[in-house]
């Protein structure tokens, strides 16, 4: 079953909250109950993979500004049917950052977050289950264009924090790495 793997680590995942506890457990009882959990298609919701990318010294976080959001954000994104959530969360990575020194610190899954995206043209509104596994890259590595930002910027975590407008994002600043 191409979901077992997925379904493991949410099993393995220890949250760190009672929200993301209630929201693991969303994403469990949401990934067996569809087996095209990992599709796009499926406009109730779909999985989606995010990489928390963190620098060497771990002061400081990685952060893209969202064309479509608008809003300071982790880069991340569709499935696209691939089960591999942590490959998925490089490829992003990797397409909204330009950084080819992302790599992964841990196959264990760092956060689970679920969050409603609003409807845009065809697409009505729906739920991102969004596994978020954590990265390392160089601060000093040259960004790549990508159309999926407006701006992409390495943060203190004190500022990172500031600048934060959801407790999703405030959630990953408060684990420790």
């Amino acid at each position: 079953m191409y979901r077992q793997p997925l379904l493991s680590l949410l099993y393995q995942h220890t949250p760190s909250d009672f929200n993301e506890k209630a929201m693991t457990e969303a994403t469990i009882a949401f990934v067996e109950q569809h087996p095209d959990c990992f599709e796009r298609s499926l406009l109730i919701g779909h999985v989606t993979g995010s990489a928390w990318i963190v620098s060497p010294d771990r002061q400081q976080t990685l952060l893209i500004h969202h064309r479509k959001l608008d809003r300071w954000l982790q880069p991340g994104g569709h499935a696209d049917g691939d089960p591999d959530v942590a490959a998925v969360a490089l490829k992003e990575a990797q397409e909204e950052t330009g950084l080819q020194s992302v790599r992964l610190l841990s196959p264990a899954i760092f956060d689970v977050d679920v969050h409603t995206i609003p409807a845009r043209n065809a697409v009505p509104e729906h739920l991102h289950y969004d596994i978020r596994f954590l990265f390392e890259a160089d601060p000093e590595d040259v960004f790549g264009a990508s159309d999926e930002r407006t701006n992409i910027q390495w943060f203190s975590l004190e500022k990172a924090t500031s600048i934060a407008d959801s407790e999703s994002i405030l959630r990953l600043l408060r684990k420790k790495i």
